[in-house]
């Protein structure tokens, strides 16, 4: 179906939504972003007027409820992902939800229902992006035997705190506002699941070492739900094992990676935007830097993407409904795990 003027509306213009949905929504043709509703009105107005988005609304209902919108992104933290979302699909208007689908796996499966049942909508998830440029190159390798039997992979993500010098909390590690997700647990999962097949088996331990900070809210110092440091194993449905650890509290800590080893050979991608991609054949004595071909190498185009799935000219491949659920279902699982000091969950 052709269709010549998109309208969007804006719920939640956080960073991501200012620094990329925003621009690379307005210069595609025919998309005109006509209306936001941000945490306050205050905040609306400076987004509405750093963008010329012509309308400001005073609660993210007025967008939803908008018959002047076809399509709504929707760029708030996880607490609003599924009750925006489904009120959106609900209402007739297609979908661009942030990553970190949902607060935990249950809402993730009520966002996937009420997309169902208005498949002619389009529903979106933004992508984990650290590994866009490479998946091709990376599924290539596995597909075509340069790795021989995968054996298992290691991912190993260390970083500073982020909590904030003045000690306040922040909203990813708020359970109020993020749920069940913790660091960049989904985000790694959703890129491995480009590459192979989902998990059955997860065993996770894990700690948290800065467990106070400052409540923007209240101004008073409150607990810290959100593991900082985290151990995970599993087993995949092709019975590759893999093991994760993701950290929040290591200084001096080296790049992340994700490793995977092969009978035949291992690769390498350095976890962060447009890392170098390594690998080494059994007989090699070291890894090598591997080129990404022009017309293998991937790129974020998720708001084109959206548009043009809107259309019809193409399905949204990055990333589904389906996708977000099955790596709450794992992020789910792997808290649940930690909690119960490192039982297996399916």
């Amino acid at each position: 179906m052709a269709i010549d003027k998109i309208r969007v509306g804006i719920i939640g213009a956080g960073q991501n939504t200012r620094k990329m949905h925003i621009p690379k929504l307005m210069g595609l043709p025919g998309v005109e972003l006509i209306e936001v509703a941000n945490r306050t009105i205050a905040s609306s107005k400076k987004v509405a007027s750093e963008f010329n988005i012509p309308r400001v609304r005073s609660s993210w209902q007025e967008i939803i409820n908008s018959e002047d919108v076809d399509a709504i992104v929707i760029g708030t933290w996880p607490y609003l992902h599924c009750e925006a979302s489904c009120a959106a699909l609900q209402s007739g208007k297609h979908v661009l939800c942030e990553a970190r689908m949902a607060m935990n796996h249950s809402e993730a499966q009520l966002m996937l229902q009420a997309s169902e049942a208005s498949p002619h909508l389009t529903a979106q998830l933004v992508p984990a992006p650290f590994t866009l440029h490479a998946d091709k190159t990376i599924r290539a390798y596995i597909d075509h035997g340069r790795l021989g039997e995968l054996l298992h992979f290691q991912v190993d993500f260390q970083s500073n705190s982020i909590t904030n010098l003045d000690g306040l909390l922040h909203w990813r590690r708020n359970k109020k506002y993020s749920g069940e997700n913790v660091m960049f647990l989904g985000i790694i999962y959703e890129s491995i699941l480009r590459w192979t097949v989902p998990a059955i088996k997860v065993s996770a331990t894990g700690n948290i070492f800065i467990n106070k900070a400052i409540d923007p809210e209240s101004g008073k110092q409150v607990p810290i739900e959100i593991p900082d440091y985290l151990s995970v194993q599993m087993e995949l449905e092709n019975g590759i094992h893999g093991s994760m650890l993701i950290t929040e509290t290591s200084l001096h800590a080296s790049p992340p990676t994700i490793k995977i080893f092969g009978s035949e050979g291992c690769l390498k991608i350095d976890f962060i935007p447009d890392g170098k991609l390594w690998y080494g054949a059994k007989a090699d004595d070291s890894m090598q830097e591997v080129e990404i071909l022009p017309h293998d190498k991937g790129s974020w185009r998720v708001e084109e993407e959206f548009i043009n799935a809107i259309r019809g000219k193409e399905e949204v491949k990055l990333t589904t409904f389906n996708t977000g659920v099955e790596y709450m279902r794992f992020t789910q699982a792997v808290m649940e795990s930690y909690r119960e000091d490192g039982n297996t969950k399916p």
